[in-house]
């Protein structure tokens, strides 16, 4: 016999699941944390969707050092784009004067 080792997290339901799973744990006399839990299982079961699951994840929700990374590229990409549009305000502003 396979021992489940159960850890407790708090978690919060999609608004748009959250009745269709508490209704499934009501039809099936299950507390709705049974019924996510199960899913989780099923739907993690296969290695290949664990790491389907975990692709796409990193995709949507970048891990903490990535998301930064990507927040400052963007930042400093943002502030080259608006030193060139600086520079070419002066210029142009310079040909108007000759």
């Amino acid at each position: 016999m396979v021992k489940k080792q159960v850890v407790e997290a708090k978690v919060s339901l999609p608004a748009k699941w959250e009745q269709f799973l508490k209704n499934l744990a009501e039809d099936h006399e299950i507390d709705v944390n049974t019924v996510v839990s199960e899913l989780c299982e099923w739907a993690f079961s296969d290695s290949e969707d664990k790491e389907q699951f975990k692709d796409w994840l990193d995709e949507a929700h970048p891990p903490k050092g990535e998301a930064e990374e990507e927040a400052t590229a963007a930042g400093e990409e943002a502030a080259e784009e608006e030193e060139e549009r600086e520079e070419e305000t002066e210029e142009e502003s310079h040909e108007h004067r000759d």
